[in-house]
């Protein structure tokens, strides 16, 4: 393509069909000219008295006139993709569909124009059916799934386009003296000196050279606690910094620094991701040729032996054959279970993002599943109080809450959280003062009160930080806090094992801490100390075992596991760049929630399957008549309103079983 060249409008991206936007207003003209259609067709059936008063020929040509411009226009891409698989010999759903509508068509249109000349044997009272209806209703709901199924697939593009915008669009560049110059990113250069203040993205990747702060590395690691920097500790790309200004030296610029390689990550797991085998293509690969060949050996057939007029006989009898396998389950009956099946998950707190996440879904036997913010609840809490003599628990905590009062740090909002659910107050801070790393000081009702961290000595276990509090140099106590577990985790992971997921935790975090929180909720195993880059490896590992691997997880350290394994799973409470990743979202961001996803998924797979044996049975039921094999025994030819039945019946039946889905026990 020519530079500054754009692709067409209607150039395919995804199945071989061209975007979303060009295929909206086709689906929403063939649903509003299928309506009336529809109501035609039924009319007989619906109210036949009313519709006994028009002209059964005027019907047909309503019929007709509506239902052109759905076949051609509305369908074109159908059309286009149909003829692509027998050009390339490459059979698939849109083979199949466009052939039984292709057929319905001409047929329709043979029977408005000639159906005084048919055989009685194919005419009923009212006429030769026509089946405009199906055509217009399967071209209509076929449309809507390939636009549903492409907004999934667009996760893609916003999944990456967040993790481009953690960077920050510029940075405060210093030269030889000092000065301090705003620059674009893309012209910083490896040994660089950056400022950084408090608030702001780490630019680059590279090492503190003055000050000190405490950064915000939840993006890598997963964990909520920041990490106290010194010069000399390194620091990566996307970072928060939370307190201190501090300069850094530029190591790591553009596509080299790990927040690029985690956007990298991402794009080859969304990109090199193996397509789901589509039922439908599968079936579709001997279902259409094995159609083909029958329709063509009932005309060459009925050519040759059948009675005068022969060459009427032949045309209309593989016609039937096409009309009765029109795939009435590979056009309706799975997408029309896939969308009930989200409808119910939306009731329920299961976004489900990606259909085909369903029924993979459905067939999973391992769970990789981040700590925090998932098992846990993303936050640390005070979980106990320990006072020195002299000092009571309320005392203590209150006077630790109006210390770490004006200070942002996780640890110091847990403080003050719990000081406020027992309803303590405390003198405003005076003197307030904060050192990365070390912990704060302010004056209280004219007492120094200082708050840090304290030796491990004090916790209970390896995932607790114990941080002190002393008044005018004397010890007063200490508090314990954690991100503790989920009240929901420990019921829904039991569950999970129920239903033959092995439950295995990949986290950042130590392996202390790890390990303690897997024995509390009995886990089959856990990962510790995991990079982003690690968390996708793992999922690699696992699915090149056989295994079906699914992820859940909450951040932005987790996009590139969602993004590889069999089914990502992202906590609605989570970042935006875990749920652009994720196939399916739990809104409420518990394991309960998951328990409901994995009985969704199997109840939709059960429906689907349950859908496809009951229309294919339709339609192989018929093809013996429709191909006329009983004529030479009974004389019996396949009435094309049989077909209409047959085709009706299929319809109504996978509709009405999928429809059950809406009250599926999850």
């Amino acid at each position: 393509m020519p530079a500054g060249a754009s692709a067409a409008p209607d150039a395919p991206v995804y199945m071989g069909l061209p975007h979303e936007r060009f295929l909206r207003p086709r689906f929403w003209v063939a649903l509003v000219l299928g309506v009336p259609v529809i109501v035609l067709a039924m009319g007989e059936m619906i109210a036949p008295e009313f519709f006994h008063r028009f002209d059964p020929k005027v019907l047909a040509w309503v019929q007709l006139v509506l239902t052109t411009p759905i076949f051609f226009w509305a369908g074109a891409p159908l059309n286009r993709r149909w003829w692509l698989s027998l050009r390339n010999r490459d059979t698939n759903m849109f083979t199949l569909i466009v052939t039984g509508t292709g057929a319905a068509y001409l047929a329709s249109i043979a029977a408005v124009l000639f159906g005084e000349h048919f055989p009685a044997a194919l005419r009923t009272e009212h006429g030769v059916p026509l089946y405009f209806e199906a055509v217009a209703f399967i071209t209509a709901v076929v449309l809507l799934g390939q636009i549903l199924e492409q907004r999934a697939h667009a996760r893609t593009d916003a999944a990456i386009r967040a993790l481009m915008d953690l960077a920050p669009k510029i940075a405060h560049r210093l030269d030889a003296n000092g000065h301090e110059t705003d620059v674009p990113l893309a012209v910083v250069e490896a040994e660089d000196r950056l400022r950084v203040r408090p608030g702001e993205h780490v630019p680059v990747d590279g090492a503190l050279l003055e000050g000190g702060t405490e950064i915000n590395e939840s993006m890598l690691t997963g964990e909520p606690v920041p990490v106290p920097k010194r010069p000399g500790d390194k620091v990566s790309a996307g970072t928060l910094n939370t307190t201190g200004s501090f300069v850094m030296r530029a190591e790591r610029v553009g596509q080299h620094t790990l927040l690029a390689q985690i956007v990298r990550l991402v794009e080859e797991a969304q990109n090199s991701e193996a397509p789901i085998a589509r039922l439908a293509d599968r079936v579709s690969a001997w279902f259409t040729p094995a159609v083909i060949v029958i329709a063509g050996i009932t005309f060459a057939t009925w050519f040759w032996f059948g009675p005068e007029p022969a060459l009427t006989h032949a045309l209309l009898n593989a016609m039937a054959v096409l009309i009765i396998a029109c795939p009435c389950a590979l056009g309706l009956a799975t997408p029309v279970s896939l969308i009930t099946g989200i409808g119910r998950g939306a009731q329920v707190g299961v976004l489900i993002k990606d259909a085909a996440a369903l029924e993979r879904l459905a067939h999973a036997d391992t769970l990789l599943i981040d700590k925090t913010g998932t098992l846990t609840a993303g936050m640390p809490r005070v979980v106990r109080i320990m006072p020195a003599a002299g000092f009571s628990e309320e005392n203590l905590l209150a006077l630790a809450a109006a210390a770490e009062a004006p200070s942002e740090h996780p640890l110091a909002r847990a403080i003050v959280a719990a000081a406020g659910a027992r309803g303590l107050t405390a003198s405003p801070a005076m003197n307030f003062a904060a050192e990365a790393g070390v912990g704060v000081q302010a004056t209280i009702e004219g007492k120094l009160v200082k708050v840090g961290r304290a030796a491990a000595a004090g916790a209970a276990n390896a995932a607790e930080t114990v941080v002190s509090v002393t008044v005018d140099g004397a010890a007063a106590g200490t508090l314990a806090l954690a991100d503790t577990i989920k009240a929901t985790t420990p019921a829904a992971v039991r569950e999970l094992q129920r239903l033959g997921l092995r439950v295995v935790m990949v986290t950042g975090d130590r392996e202390e801490t790890a390990k303690a929180v897997a024995s509390e909720l009995g886990l089959n195993g856990y990962h510790a100390a995991v990079t982003p880059a690690r968390k996708q490896e793992l999922v690699r590992e696992h699915r090149a075992r056989g295994e079906s691997v699914v992820f859940a997880g909450d951040g932005l350290n987790d996009a590139p596991a969602l993004a590889a394994a069999d089914v990502g799973i992202a906590m609605g409470t989570g970042t935006d760049i875990a749920m652009h990743s994720a196939g399916i979202v739990l809104v409420k961001g518990d394991l309960t929630a998951m328990v409901r996803a994995v009985h969704l998924s199997r109840a939709t797979l059960r429906n689907i399957k349950q859908n496809l044996f009951w229309a294919f049975a339709y339609n192989l039921a018929g093809l013996p008549l429709a191909a006329g094999v009983l004529y030479p025994f009974t004389g019996w030819l396949l009435n094309p309103m049989v077909a209409a039945v047959a085709m009706s019946l299929s319809s109504i039946t996978v509709v009405s079983n999928a429809l059950r889905l809406r009250h599926a026990a999850v």
